[in-house]
């Protein structure tokens, strides 16, 4: 894993937490805490990392996959606004994942294992989206999914109908924009 996944995670653990807290992720997880974006880190690493999460804030570690998501997607617009100027909408924006952000990604960071998304429009104005990745870090897309709908001040639903953990080979999400159905309308 790509290394500004770690530097992400520490900066916002320390915004939110503080300095302690991520100390003591990484007492317990037994993580270096030495990061470069650039740099490939085990997988392993963030899993034994959200575990500690987990354990020190007494919350499940899909809810601090989805938490870290969220918040995230926030600091990336910040850091990258390129990424994100580009799109009107969470929905644009989620679009355009496979196609624009994640070639994006893979030039600012060589070797960069992104996950696969695809996409399919329902007759209800709902979108599905399959999730396909080794990593099976869905509670984390999930948590980009809603920060991207904050950084685009719209609001999403999301359910999400099969995943990889309950043993289905890849995770559906189905997702609707509520305002943008009814300013249709």
């Amino acid at each position: 894993m790509k290394g500004i996944i770690f530097n992400l995670l520490e900066d916002i653990v320390r915004q939110h937490h503080g300095l302690d807290v991520w100390e003591a992720m990484l007492d317990l997880s037994g993580a270096s805490g030495i990061y470069t974006s650039l740099g490939n880190y085990s997988d392993e690493e963030i899993f034994s990392l959200v575990g500690a999460a987990s354990k020190i804030l007494e919350i499940p570690p899909a809810d601090v996959l989805r938490w870290f998501g969220r918040h995230a997607i926030a600091e990336l617009s910040v850091r990258m606004p390129e990424m994100f100027n580009v799109h009107v909408s969470s929905r644009a924006f989620i679009l355009n994942v496979n196609r624009a952000i994640h070639p994006e990604v893979r030039k600012l960071y060589s070797g960069a294992d992104c996950p696969y998304f695809n996409f399919q429009d329902a007759p209800d104005g709902s979108l599905t989206m399959g999730y396909r990745s080794s990593r099976r870090l869905c509670h984390l897309a999930e948590g980009f999914i809603a920060g991207a709908a904050q950084v685009y001040c719209d609001s999403v639903e999301s359910r999400q109908d099969k995943c990889m953990h309950h043993g289905d080979d890849h995770c559906l999400f189905v997702l609707n924009w509520p305002k943008a159905a009814a300013s249709a309308s």
